[in-house]
């Protein structure tokens, strides 16, 4: 029979069936976010309708029509009072806009999230939103989304990974829902919320975001949210010019996640209650909003506007700084709401300020330019953020501008901010996030790259007391390691004594005379040679050991080599010699032919 190669054993990937479950709880996930999607709009509508014009409707209002005057200052104060008694009295975890709160259910809470939470969070973004607060719909949706998907997912025997991917799988849905981009919403997923790339939850997450899409149609609409005139192709002084604008709009970003914390550390030093502290915040909106209405509500009709080229000069300039003021106090203060729509209008208005002033390509290619690369400066997403602003305008020759300027974003804000606007809330909580992927090191390593091919070996037939003394001696080969594999005349593996083992058997004077093969563990558990540190890995975590004897699979009881803990971090040392040692290749060194 021909021998399997040991290769032939391993997968590019190490998903399984189970994926298809995944797959099949994610379709009801993804009609759920839509229909949370619709609530939640429909909820904004009715709550702006009541507050703003005095009348029982759900149809979509802009709150910077409203005819109230000064009064409008009384609103958003209303409706933050109420939301910080909901906070209190409630949940706390209303609080924000939603996406850290969802981050720390996947990393630190098993993605669990409190039924309480579904229900708390739409209501309270759709009375913020609703009141004249400046802010989007979609980090409520995200967070409420993925608190439908992690009940459903509780419903089932499932692990943690597994709910993880369908938690995910409903924030995906309600973003793909609220603004009809399931693409832009799978890769928000990607860069921001799964922390890994594995088919398990990659295709379940698309699965839900694509059924969100397609149910969005009958409930909200199909086509692009803010459709806009096609541009030509790009010329290179258009595409250099992106560069430009997608750094000034990266240094803005850093800017503004700095006044939204400076603005959260100033509440923190107030001495009354934080429930209050919406409230104040609030007054802040009603200011605003009295002296430019436009600052108020989510500002679709705004952002679209930008997105045609119709704001310009000096109104544009007044409108971004008044929003990126009331917007960053109004969240600094707690209240609840989104931050994708307020990126969207400063970023649009800054790129437009940036580009129109050159007299190069038209504002607005450098609105579309200045919102995607404030969504991926500041969100650390600069995928998402091309691609949303693409799924948003249908715009397909803006795509390398588009890259362009996110990715410069990216670069300015990585290289000037530790944390993102998103991840410095957690780490407020005293809690990291990495969020730099790469393939796992132990993936790449085998068992017989990093074993000691010299095992402490010790006969059967050998006592506790001849061990102890041969130990003592300064046996190297015995002292070295924290385990004894024992083995037989033949070498053939019999056990593994660990050193915790031979404390035990040296407390009794009796136990000094066994011999080894009584007192240590028959039947290890032990590694291969050809196959993945990852699994043998695996396996010391889910037998809780420390050590595995080495073996080959065509003579399972032929002991090669040791595998300890250190020998795992081997190949770690030898990743972080790749990151920090500095050195000419081979085809440039000394001598080379």
């Amino acid at each position: 029979m021909k021998a399997v190669h040991p290769v032939s054993r391993l997968a590019d990937f190490r998903t399984d069936r189970r994926v298809l479950l995944l797959c099949a709880l994610a379709v009801p996930i993804g009609a759920i976010g839509a229909v949370v999607a619709k609530v939640l709009l429909w909820l904004i509508a009715a709550i702006t309708n009541a507050a703003f014009f005095h009348r029982l409707s759900a149809a979509p209002a802009d709150p910077a029509a409203h005819a109230l005057g000064a009064w409008v200052i009384v609103v958003p104060v209303v409706g933050s009072l109420v939301i910080g008694l909901m906070a209190r009295y409630g949940s706390e975890k209303i609080r924000g806009h939603g996406i850290p709160e969802a981050l720390e259910a996947i990393l630190l809470g098993r993605s669990l999230i409190n039924p309480k939470v579904a229900v708390l969070k739409p209501v309270s973004s759709a009375l913020s939103i609703g009141t004249g607060g400046p802010f989007g719909a979609e980090g409520p949706i995200i967070m409420t989304g993925g608190a439908f998907g992690s009940i459903f997912a509780q419903a089932f025997h499932l692990t943690a990974a597994e709910r993880k991917t369908l938690l995910v799988a409903g924030a995906a849905a309600g973003m793909s829902a609220v603004f009809a981009t399931p693409v832009a919403a799978v890769l928000l997923a990607v860069e921001l919320l799964l922390f890994e790339w594995k088919p398990r939850s990659f295709i379940p997450v698309a699965v839900a975001a694509m059924i969100a899409a397609v149910v969005r149609g009958p409930l909200l609409g199909s086509g692009p949210l803010f459709p806009v005139a096609a541009h030509l192709a790009l010329t290179p002084r258009e595409l250099g010019l992106a560069l430009l604008v997608g750094i000034v709009v990266g240094l803005g970003s850093g800017a503004l996640t700095a006044l939204v914390y400076g603005a959260e550390d100033l509440f923190a030093k107030l001495p009354i209650h934080w429930m209050w502290w919406p409230a104040l915040g609030g007054l802040v909106v009603g200011v605003g909003g009295w002296l430019d209405p436009r600052v108020l509500g989510v500002g679709y009709d705004t952002i679209h506007r930008l997105l045609e080229g119709h704001l310009l000069g000096a109104t544009l300039l007044g409108l971004m700084l008044a929003k990126a003021l009331v917007w960053a106090i109004a969240l600094g203060s707690g209240t609840s709401g989104g931050v994708l729509a307020p990126l969207l209008m400063i970023g649009g208005a800054l790129g437009t300020l940036v580009g129109a002033s050159t007299g190069i390509g038209d504002a607005s290619l450098w609105a579309m330019v200045g919102m995607a690369g404030m969504m991926g400066g500041t969100m650390r997403s600069p995928l998402t953020g091309m691609v949303f602003i693409l799924e948003l305008t249908h715009d397909l020759n803006t795509l390398p501008a588009l890259l362009i300027g996110s990715v410069a974003a990216l670069a300015v804000t990585v290289l000037l901010l530790k944390r993102s606007i998103l991840t410095e809330k957690l780490a407020r909580r005293g809690q990291h996030i990495a969020r730099e992927y790469s393939v796992d090191v132990f993936e790449l390593a085998r068992v017989g790259d990093v074993m000691d091919p010299n095992p402490p070996l010790a006969r059967a037939d050998l006592t506790v007391d001849e061990l102890v003394r041969r130990v003592a001696d300064g046996d190297s080969a015995l002292g070295r390691r924290q385990g004894t594999i024992v083995v037989d005349a033949h070498d053939r593996l019999v056990g593994v004594l660990t050193r915790a083992d031979l404390l035990r058997a040296v407390q009794s004077p009796v136990a000094g005379r066994r011999p080894l093969a009584e007192v240590a563990v028959r039947t290890p558990v032990v590694a291969y040679q050809d196959e993945t540190l990852h699994d043998a890995h695996a396996r010391m975590l889910s037998h809780r050991i420390g050590r595995l004897p080495v073996v080959t699979r065509g003579e399972p009881h032929r002991v090669i080599g040791y595998l300890g803990r250190a020998d795992i971090l081997a190949a770690r040392e030898r990743l972080q010699r790749e990151e920090e040692v500095r050195e000419r290749g081979p085809m440039l060194g000394a001598g080379s032919a």
